[in-house]
């Protein structure tokens, strides 16, 4: 523990990483009176949040390659938003199942969602013959399919196709389905399943635990920035007042009682830098590949065992919202394939520079067909793929340009996020408590140390975490607290 001989050196904190994570923990410790340094491998801020920017006039279109949604209950995003004067910004997220003119891949080809889920209705009958489901048993199961088709990986389908024949439909004959059907044969499967939990009980993993996000990836409930979601980060970022150096690789971490000795890579050489307190907020998929002395076995084991799935998007400048001619406005298609779901963002700046189209956005085995093919093939495989469901597409002129991002082969992340996908709770809870443990006096924070992974909000809630284990280690009784100190800001009481 820190004692007032110490100094100064005793509150410096060199944090590793600015992602969300990174730059909410440098600005938290900051208020409490440490001195921060933040160094980040890549050339940019944000880690996965990324918003590209098809030009640099501040009207260019552009896209979200990484978080592009927040739901409105996640109340640690939500305050920081509100504390950096972004809450008027926020606009309503339109997701899967919002747009009616949007597209459905079926058995018969593509078809409009206000009209597939009679067609999917059909094609679930054949399925279970010769076992017979009311129609609004059968609607239900239709709905489910639609979402869980577009999102979720090849396991997860065949998962939901046997429980659905086996379990569900059954379960759901027990329960009066009408106050959930709305006008044109739309189910309310939010509802459904909150009023009547018995029905996700009645999921076999992995199945389970991954509808959680199926239903939070489709709640009419989501948020996002207007004008891009990296203002969250770059606002972040100018109310940090230490230095955030980027392009500096730390490979390798030895930690020991009283310090923490970093491998950075700069430029072309490696020097070692040492911390009395450092915080590792990249994710253990990097982490696992560095240089690591003195970590306890049950650390080296978490770091290795916690799981990554990979996550691709490929995105398309065009010419003009051509969407919105064929009455699409918003949300997105289930496009199936290869391109699994296609969004149509909205158009905020100046028309006449064209559009984005989120043409395709995969994860897990999906999103390694696209994302292990080079930047050309990918863009020629999503565009005739998704041809046929847009075939303007294809008219010259159309797409001006292109990027993409496969997360799973990102120098800097190796994997689109974290994941305990048939862990029961009590499992989930022993990995994240194990990931989130320090190692003397490194400490560790990121959506894999979170009990919200693959959100905004897990990496926030892990890096107030860990700043209330930092500040516990370094205001310790015999230490009087700076003046303004932000410790209930983040929860925590000094001891």
């Amino acid at each position: 523990m820190a004692s007032v001989g110490d100094g100064e050196y005793d509150k410096r904190v060199t944090v590793v990483g600015a992602g969300i994570a990174g730059l909410v923990a440098a600005y938290e410790l900051e208020r409490l009176g440490c001195t921060v340094e933040v160094l980040e491998a890549s050339r940019r801020i944000g880690g996965r949040i990324f918003t590209y920017r098809f030009g640099s006039d501040i009207e260019s279109p552009f896209v979200e390659l990484g978080a592009m949604r927040i739901p409105a209950s996640h109340r640690h995003t939500m305050h920081y938003i509100d504390r950096l004067g972004l809450s008027p910004d926020l606009r309503p997220f339109d997701s899967l199942l919002a747009e009616p003119n949007a597209f459905v891949h079926t058995a018969g080809g593509y078809q409009r969602l206000s009209d597939a889920a009679r067609a999917m209705v059909e094609e679930l009958r054949r399925a279970c013959e010769p076992v017979s489901y009311p129609d609004d048993v059968l609607l239900f199961g239709a709905w489910l399919a639609i979402i869980v088709d577009a999102i979720a990986p090849p396991g997860q389908r065949s998962a939901l196709r046997n429980d659905l024949r086996h379990r569900l439909l059954d379960l759901a004959v027990g329960i009066d389905l009408r106050p959930y059907r709305g006008e044109q044969d739309r189910m309310d499967l939010h509802t459904l399943f909150a009023a009547h939990p018995q029905l996700r009980t009645g999921c076999h993993e992995p199945l389970r635990s991954f509808l959680d996000d199926i239903l939070a990836e489709t709640s009419t409930d989501l948020l996002r920035i207007r004008g891009g979601m990296d203002r969250l980060v770059h606002r972040m970022a100018r109310r940090i007042t230490g230095p955030i150096v980027c392009g500096r690789e730390v490979i390798g971490f030895e930690v020991a009682p009283e310090r923490v000795s970093m491998l950075v890579r700069e430029g072309r050489h490696i020097v070692t830098r040492h911390s009395r307190y450092a915080l590792c907020t990249v994710p253990f998929s990097i982490v696992r590949a560095m240089r690591l002395v003195g970590f306890s076995p049950e650390k080296l084991d978490v770091i290795n065992q916690i799981r990554y799935v990979p996550a691709t998007k490929v995105a398309l400048h065009c010419r003009e919202p051509f969407w919105q001619k064929i009455g699409i406005h918003a949300g997105a298609s289930s496009s199936g394939g290869r391109v699994r779901q296609t969004y149509y963002p909205p158009v905020e700046g100046d028309p006449a520079l064209g559009a984005v189209l989120l043409a395709s956005y995969n994860i897990d085995a999906d999103a390694d067909v696209l994302g292990r093919l080079s930047a050309a093939a990918r863009y020629a495989a999503v565009l005739a793929d998704l041809g046929t469901m847009h075939p303007e597409l294809l008219q010259p002129g159309m797409v001006h340009n292109a990027t993409s991002l496969a997360w799973g082969q990102y120098n800097w992340s190796r994997g689109g996020c974290a994941v305990r996908w048939g862990a029961d709770a009590q499992a989930s809870e022993a990995e994240r408590a194990q990931a989130s443990r320090p190692e003397h006096t490194l400490f560790f924070a990121g959506e894999h140390c979170s009990a919200t992974p693959a959100w905004i909000d897990g990496a926030i809630e892990s890096a107030m975490s860990a700043v209330g284990q930092i500040a516990r280690r370094i205001f310790d009784a015999a230490l009087p607290v700076p003046a303004g100190a932000a410790l209930t800001a983040v929860g925590m009481a000094v001891r």
